[in-house]
């Protein structure tokens, strides 16, 4: 093999589409292995403890905690730096995105009422998963215009923050208040050397691993650490002229070295040890029950319904514009496929419920309610090629 490497694999690293695909095949083998033979050892195997913890919850509370520092990353770089850095950029992604967390969540409510428990899991529905949505749209290629790509991972990650905003205001409890006081000091440190521009990255990654220890031990869910600590790594905005650009900076730096592994490390463990569901025992009045209905409906209808309705909100009485080069077609393409809620939707359910009957009527739904979201959003773009308007 050449020094370059298999360049057909190096492609694949970089698509766009490839986190996206990569987590479907993860997602199916663990589907695949909880209805097998191995399902005794798969489900064994997650309960194990690996020190205080089981292996399930060092995947959940410490892997995932990577996971939320490249998402707190991505949201600090466009909101420094990137297609949210203005407030013009920033209304018509921001405003569908509050539609497309508000309704999914008010469709699950209307579906659970009745059931007080159940209720807790209203935030399910609200996320989407940017891998998932982005690598089904990079696989239409040249059909969908630059600016809806950019329009969708604009969304995500303000549907990014508003999950986390959610995780640690309706998902905290029994709070250490030492333990809280002491990951305060940890911050005001890591703000400390921000303030001193400290550019050498070892320092923040220390602190940050004490913020997620006293974290974890707080009450607070520990996977929040991790955005904490993005937001203090220093970042550098990009020059109009490319020639002046000063060395990356720590942000950028972390970002660009974390990309590949959480990409196609920490989200497939997490997919792997989370999506594995039994079908044993599973009746059509199993999914008809009002906690799969209501994840699922909110994924689909809700998504569709509070972000192409945004938007057209939006459009129609002229505080925005239709992203360029983009149909209303497309826009409601695209609106489906923010009713993939893979990864994020599984963690706020695994939050929701301690239950694992309605653990797996989560992870049912969020399956159904994907697959419909994503199989018609691709649907309906491939259909509507002919309508991109080209510039003038």
């Amino acid at each position: 093999m050449s020094k370059t490497g298999n360049p057909t694999f190096r492609r694949f690293l970089n698509s766009e589409a490839s986190g996206g695909i990569v987590l479907m095949i993860v997602a199916a083998l663990a589907i695949a292995t909880a209805n097998s033979p191995l399902a005794p050892a798969y489900f064994d195997g997650l309960h194990a403890y690996l020190g205080p913890l089981s292996v399930q919850h060092w995947i959940n509370d410490a892997l995932m905690a990577v996971f939320f520092l490249m998402v707190g990353l991505e949201i600090k770089r466009e909101m420094t730096d990137g297609q949210l850095s203005t407030w013009p950029r920033r209304i018509l992604p921001g405003i569908a995105a509050v539609g497309g967390m508000a309704v999914p969540a008010l469709i699950y409510v209307a579906f659970n009422l009745g059931n007080p428990a159940a209720l807790r899991g209203w935030a399910i529905p609200s996320a989407t998963d940017i891998a998932f949505a982005l690598g089904v749209l990079s696989l239409l290629g040249p059909r969908v215009p630059v600016s809806l790509k950019v329009f969708l991972a604009a969304l995500a990650i303000i549907d990014d923050l508003g999950a986390v905003i959610v995780i640690a205001l309706f998902y905290t409890s029994n709070l250490s208040v030492p333990d809280l006081v002491g990951a305060g000091v940890v911050v005001l440190m890591l703000v400390a050397i921000n303030m001193r521009r400290v550019g050498h990255l070892t320092p923040y990654l220390i602190l940050g691993a004490v913020l997620w220890v006293l974290v974890l031990r707080s009450g607070i869910h520990a996977t929040l650490a991790g955005v904490v600590l993005a937001l203090t790594i220093p970042i550098t905005r990009t020059p109009a002229k490319p020639e002046a650009a000063p060395a990356q900076s720590p942000l950028h730096r972390l970002e660009h070295w974390l990309q590949k592994p959480v990409a196609f490390l920490v989200v497939p463990i997490f997919g792997f040890a989370n999506a594995g569901v039994s079908f044993a025992g599973v009746t059509p009045a199993v999914l008809a029950e009002p906690v799969t209905l209501g994840v699922a409906a909110g994924l689909v209808l809700g998504k569709l319904i509070g972000v192409f309705g945004s938007v057209a909100l939006m459009v129609r009485t002229g505080l925005a514009d239709l992203p360029a080069q983009a149909s209303w077609m497309q826009v409601l393409g695209v609106s489906l496929l923010c009713g993939i809620g893979f990864t994020m939707s599984l963690f706020i359910g695994l939050l929701a419920f301690d239950d694992p009957a309605l653990q797996d009527r989560v992870k049912f739904g969020i399956l159904i309610g994907s697959v419909i979201a994503g199989t018609a959003g691709y649907a309906v773009l491939r259909m509507v090629r002919g309508e991109v308007r080209s510039p003038r």
